[in-house]
């Protein structure tokens, strides 16, 4: 190559992010209860960069998420963007409270921005979990109502955390700070590169760190904390993130879809961790929305990595002795995702090639001792938080907990192997995890079982460009 093609080929080169298509954002309403829903549109708009996603993979084939949409050309009928994703209002809708009340949730569909007009089509699980079409829409660019050019909340310069390729090419990681004032910005940049740290030294994301960008963004709020409304604790901060969450006292998500949507466009994303500036064990993780963690509290090196692992990748939690607000499943159909089964047909067990010969399907393992033993555990973690003990106690407890299980599950006949071990999904019965201990079972120091990494290598192929 003579010196001006090369010349010409590195200007192009650098030039091409420029000229990259800028992201679009659907806002809607979610509204319903447990016997029916409804979409409404909010707006559309062009957010201020370009799309960070992968543009040699923009079709989503993992069957992952309750929910998926896509982005069709009306014109010629051509599918040009799809994803899998889960939502707060598909949580909510399995609580109690959905059969007493309709409650709204506002909600985002992200893709990159189509010129002419197309069709969006969101689908959602039936009972068997196919998808089916319930809310189809156009969105035509030309449109005077598109909001384009709107300057998004001031959010403080962007903070590279883990910078190694173009948005494009890697999966980019946004760490978004809560509860944060504008004093304790260095306090959320120590935060984040602490945790950051900790996902990259996990497997598989060790492995792959050279397929991710980490970006920080911390917006400054007028008080110190997040709202704790068991507590009597109301803050308002710039995320709006709080503990009790479907009035679960550990759960911490935030309603704030706009004010979310809006803060995070300022940086290119595909997957957000929220931190929120909190001590009291808690955390969440919905697939394709974000995940959240107390950034303080003992356990948030295991909380981060966990709840990472339901946003990234749709992962199960595999526990089911622990109090949650969904009510037990009806029926056993086989769950959409990946590591967890109804295992109603052994023969074809969707991790059955790691499962070595002479396996048994149902895999034993010493389950009544464990449950026994867990019972114990919350019985006396539900006093602690009754008496509104220091968290200390708390985390005395999970220390013991962890101990005694580690112990028991490490020692049992098939540990670190893969199976069908009964109990998971949130109940004993009828639903089955893939190794005795897995980081989406227990708090011990286990990391992810293999077909939980598998998962999150399948997700990372998704979005990083080779």
């Amino acid at each position: 190559m003579n010196r001006l093609a090369f010349t010409l080929a590195l200007i192009l080169m650098l030039a091409a992010p420029l000229f990259a298509a800028p992201a679009m954002r659907v806002d809607y309403y979610h509204t319903g209860n447990d016997k029916e829903e409804h979409f409404s549109l909010d707006r559309v708009l062009i957010e201020p960069l370009p799309w960070a996603g992968n543009p040699a993979r923009p079709i989503d084939t993992t069957n992952r998420g309750k929910y998926f949409f896509e982005i069709v050309d009306v014109a010629s009928g051509r599918t040009l963007y799809s994803r899998g994703f889960s939502s707060i209002y598909g949580e909510w809708e399995t609580t109690a409270e959905a059969k007493e009340m309709k409650r709204t949730f506002s909600e985002s569909l992200r893709f990159p921005a189509v010129d002419k007009p197309a069709r969006v089509a969101v689908k959602k699980r039936d009972a068997k979990n196919v998808f089916q079409n319930i809310w189809t829409f156009t969105v035509d660019p030309a449109n005077k109502f598109v909001e384009r050019g709107a300057k998004m909340p001031s959010v403080g310069s962007l903070i590279k955390i883990h910078e190694v390729g173009s948005p494009e090419d890697k999966l980019d990681l946004l760490i978004l700070g809560d509860g944060y004032t504008a004093a304790e910005r260095g306090k959320f940049e120590r935060d984040a590169r602490r945790l950051a740290n900790v996902l990259l030294q996990t497997t598989p994301f060790k492995e792959r760190e050279r397929d991710i960008n980490i970006w920080g963004l911390v917006p400054s709020s007028l008080e110190s904390g997040i709202s704790r409304p068991s507590q009597g604790i109301h803050r308002r901060s710039p995320l709006g993130a709080s503990y009790d969450a479907f009035d679960s006292e550990r759960y911490v998500l935030t309603y704030e879809n706009r004010a979310f949507r809006d803060i995070a466009s300022n940086a290119p994303y595909d997957v957000v961790e929220i931190l929120t500036n909190s001590s009291t064990y808690g955390g969440g993780g919905i697939y394709g929305l974000y995940s959240t963690v107390a950034a303080d509290s003992a356990w948030a090196p295991y909380v981060f990595v966990h709840e990472f692992g339901h946003h990234i990748a749709g992962l199960a939690d595999e526990y089911y002795t622990s109090d949650v607000a969904y009510l037990p499943a009806t029926d056993r159909v086989e769950p959409w995702e990946p590591n967890v089964t109804a295992l109603l047909d052994p023969s074809s067990l969707k991790w059955k090639e790691l499962v070595a010969p002479g396996t048994p399907l149902p895999t034993p393992w010493p389950k009544e001792e464990f449950e026994n033993r867990s019972k114990e555990t919350q019985e006396r973690r539900r006093k602690i938080r009754e008496s509104n003990s220091p968290e200390a106690q708390m985390d005395a407890l999970f220390r013991d907990q962890m101990r005694r299980e580690t112990a028991l599950l490490g020692g049992s006949a098939f540990s670190g192997k893969v199976g069908a071990f009964e109990g998971a999904n949130y109940e004993a019965k009828g639903f089955y995890r893939p190794q005795t201990d897995c980081i989406m079972f227990t708090r011990d120091d286990v990391g992810f079982c293999l077909v939980c990494r598998r998962a999150i290598v399948e997700t990372l192929d998704l979005y990083a460009r080779k």
